[in-house]
């Protein structure tokens, strides 16, 4: 009798013990079915232990709540109608995901990257290094990296895993220096470009009370394209599929079975609701992007992709290789949502039970209780951030946001940078501003707010993050028509990136066409002017546009560059010269591109 049935060895031993050997076979044809039937499944059901995966991705460093749409999720109801729901803040966080685990002997806490970067002052100010704290006291096990997380470049990521005070402005508190991340942050596709090694660990195995489960981490391999070419020198960056596809042998090859890979890279949802049903098509049809080639063909060894990067909500189920299902998820970003997974392991097999795994996103509400010890850590870096943070820069009379593909914040952003450009060049003739530069809304009273309408240094520094510069270049005006259309053709055709433009510029996009030609022939007039494509302009934009990123490879060729100064001090003077507190600034309208849809 096979060791692995225990109680059905007991059961027969017990029998020959009573009525003899002989007796033996005769004993256990007449064993009534049902008592063999239960052991068999009891048997079964010690083979697997049950395991729970908790997730986040692009928390961004959101410590406090964020503000306006940034700290919303939407729920689908019961009766096919949605409502918004507010969400995320490390205090909430920390106490959801401490609820979810109780009651679990095997849980593990993952994230997909993007965890720091763009993130609001409390975190920025201190180059993340609060964020790092706060993930190392919630119990983050393990991230991916992330396109944000070289923001500051490699030296910074090193710090941040490893430790120590930053470089130049060294240890915020006498006697207190920065110990760095207690969770590995794994980084398999980034390698050194002359030696290929990674930069950081390609993948880790977590002991989980007597099982192995391993973690490979990936970015997407286009990170060069959307951070500065600072940010990224020295390294390169390898196809995510490839990576994981070898790093999983490599895991097997050590006896690790149980596989997921951590995946900064995501999709498009088909509803906006974080609880709808993404296989209510079938096979993951609700989603699309570039995660879904990606989990297509990702090896079978790996049994679940948690992702991230797009900020989008999704569960999906998406057939591997072997045209087995396999789940896909991502929790949103700022720390709104994060995702369960639960699943069987089979000890026999060191597996997991990939028939068994379901997934679920949770939002973070803000009606439980804060977590205590992250009160004290959030109010911690406030203190030490307040002579900054708190200083008035402008007044705005009602909600500034980001939405749409033209946004009122968009617009005046664009404003502040051409009005910015003018004090360098009086010739400058317009700014472009990159929609993913815009991080959050500018609302009017914000949760814990000093006042309505008041728009404080930290409120403008969790806008515009990035430190970036104000550039100027000249464009011929058939590069400029060449930009507006890489908005939506080439690296942007699936996913349009739609530039904010200050006042004067004006031009139509039909949406019912296909690549260049949504940007009308002819409609693009500067000053109510048809802009002459042999003409030069004089055009403000951030340095990471002027690099061509996003997509927008026509920049780069723009000549006379003249390196300006932040454009966050360029927003701020903006506010403080065109508000005050008995004449607020209103939301710009706008209108400047004509939409067709």
């Amino acid at each position: 009798m096979s060791a692995n049935h225990p109680r059905r060895h007991a059961a027969r031993k017990a029998a020959a013990a009573a009525t003899g050997l002989a007796a033996l076979g005769a004993l256990a044809i007449a064993m009534p079915t049902a008592q063999a039937h239960e052991s068999r499944h009891s048997a079964e059901r010690d083979r697997t232990v049950d395991l729970q995966m908790l997730a986040i991705n692009d928390f961004h460093g959101n410590l406090e709540p964020p503000a306006g749409s940034s700290g919303r999720v939407t729920e689908l109801q019961a009766d096919g109608t949605t409502k918004t729901v507010d969400a995320g803040g490390v205090e909430y966080l920390a106490s959801s995901l401490r609820s979810a685990r109780q009651g679990h002997k095997r849980t593990v806490t993952v994230a997909a990257g993007d965890i720091v970067g763009a993130s609001p002052l409390l975190s920025g100010l201190f180059h993340d290094e609060p964020t790092v704290e706060a993930m190392n006291k919630l119990g983050l096990d393990v991230t991916g990296v992330g396109n944000h997380e070289f923001d500051e470049g490699k030296d910074e990521l090193l710090r941040l895993q490893k430790g120590g005070c930053h470089p130049t402005d060294g240890c915020y508190e006498k006697g207190r220096k920065f110990k760095g991340a207690d969770y590995p942050i794994l980084s398999a596709n980034v390698v050194n470009e002359k030696t290929g090694k990674p930069l950081l660990a390609p993948y880790t195995i977590e002991h989980i009370k007597g099982i192995k489960v391993g973690f490979i981490g990936v970015t997407l391999e286009s990170t060069p394209d959307i951070v500065t070419a600072e940010g990224v020198k020295g390294l390169k960056f390898l196809d995510e599929v490839e990576t994981i596809n070898k790093y999983s042998k490599e895991l097997k090859s050590k006896g690790v079975n149980a596989i997921v890979a951590l995946v900064h890279e995501g999709g498009f949802p088909a509803s906006g609701s974080y609880n709808y049903d993404c296989d209510a098509g079938g096979d993951g049809k609700g989603l699309s992007g570039p995660i879904v080639d990606i989990a297509k063909n990702t090896s079978p060894d790996v049994d679940a992709l948690i992702t991230g990067h797009t900020h989008n909500a999704y569960v999906c189920t998406i057939p591997d290789p072997e045209g087995n299902d396999r789940l896909v998820t991502s929790a949103a970003s700022f720390g709104r949502l994060y995702t369960e997974l639960n699943m069987k392991f089979d000890k026999r097999t060191d597996d997991i039970v990939r028939a068994s795994v379901v997934g679920s996103n949770h939002v973070v509400d803000r009606t439980q209780t804060k977590a205590a010890d992250m009160t004290q850590l959030v109010g911690h870096w406030q203190t030490l951030a307040a002579p900054v943070a708190n200083r008035t820069v402008g007044w705005i009379s009602q909600d500034i946001t980001r939405n749409g593909n033209e946004s009122p914040l968009g617009d005046l952003i664009a404003d502040a940078q051409l009005a910015y450009g003018r004090t360098l060049d009086p010739g400058t003739d317009l700014a472009l501003m990159n929609p993913g530069g815009i991080r959050t809304d500018l609302v009017h009273k914000a949760s814990g707010s000093e006042g309505d309408g008041v728009v404080t240094y930290a409120e403008g520094f969790a806008v515009q993050p990035f430190s970036n510069t104000v550039n100027l270049k000249d464009l011929t005006g058939a590069q400029l028509i060449t930009v507006l259309q890489q908005q939506v053709s080439g690296a942007n055709a699936a996913a349009p990136k739609i530039l904010q433009i200050s006042a004067g510029l004006t031009y139509t996009l039909d949406l019912t066409k296909t690549g260049a030609d949504r940007v009308v022939a002819g409609s693009v007039k500067l000053g109510g002017v048809p802009v002459d494509p042999a003409a030069t302009y004089r055009v403000a934009m951030n340095n990471f546009l002027a690099g061509g990123g996003d997509g927008f490879g026509e920049l780069a060729n723009g000549t006379n560059q003249v390196v300006g100064g932040d454009d966050l001090a360029a927003f701020n003077a903006y506010l403080t010269a065109n508000s005050s507190a008995s004449a607020p600034l209103a939301a710009p309208a706008a209108n400047r591109i004509t939409v067709v849809q």
